[in-house]
């Protein structure tokens, strides 16, 4: 089969990374987890006192951020300047600042050219805000992944309380709104729906449902050669 790319897109906590792992395992394909990139810059800028508001001060220290990303089975591994971070930075608060450097365009150029250098090199699904419109524009697939709000905070809160971390519903439903105006109207990529996108609401559906869904949507899009 000729290499293909999936682009996934959707807000958080709609199950796109949850879902996209499944898909990858079952395709043996690789993940890519893009949301994962941002978190470790913010990560990174936290750990060394720099204001992730300040943008200037994000960017320069990106001269001083090695990021490594390994595939792995079902996933993969983030490391920063050599160091695994890839449990540290699933934390709420780094969520919130992904958002947040996110939005820089500096930033985002540096993550991008990472995200197309793994997709020229594999058969990939990957994850995020702007995959379908910006990463891979000619993605052979294109979902919309999305869910209500309430639902999206319950999945949060049950993520962040498997890790044994205290949560929050109602905190975690206003930063999840909080991400989301953020991710709808960043200057940058702003998260949309690409044109040519299928459209899926997770809302009641159960992961085997979602998983089915988008197998069915590849392989009507996905022929092989």
């Amino acid at each position: 089969m000729k290499r293909f790319a999936i682009a996934v897109d959707g807000p958080a906590g709609s199950g796109k990374s949850t879902v996209a792992k499944l898909v990858a395992k079952r395709l043996g394909i690789i993940y890519v987890d893009t949301g994962a990139m941002y978190r470790t810059v913010a990560l990174f800028c936290t750990e060394k006192g720099i204001a992730l508001a300040d943008e200037a001060a994000v960017v320069a220290a990106l001269a001083d951020l090695q990021m490594k990303i390994v595939p792995e089975e079902g996933g993969q591994r983030i490391f920063l300047n050599g160091r695994d971070v890839t449990a540290e930075i699933r934390t709420a608060e780094i969520g919130k600042g992904a958002s947040t450097v996110a939005a820089y365009r500096q930033v985002r150029a540096r993550m991008v050219e990472l995200q197309q250098e793994m997709a020229r090199e594999h058969s990939v699904i990957m994850d995020g805000r702007d995959i379908g419109t910006v990463v891979l524009p000619d993605a052979e697939v294109k979902i919309y992944l999305d869910a209500g709000v309430e639902e999206r905070a319950r999945r949060r809160v049950g993520e962040l309380q498997e890790k044994g971390e205290t949560a929050d519903f109602e905190e975690i439903k206003k930063m999840i709104l909080e991400r989301d105006y953020n991710d709808m109207h960043r200057a940058h990529s702003p998260l949309k729906r690409a044109a040519d996108a299928v459209s899926l609401d997770s809302t009641g559906m159960g992961i085997d449902a979602v998983l089915h869904a988008i197998l069915d949507i590849v392989a009507e899009r996905v022929k092989e050669k």
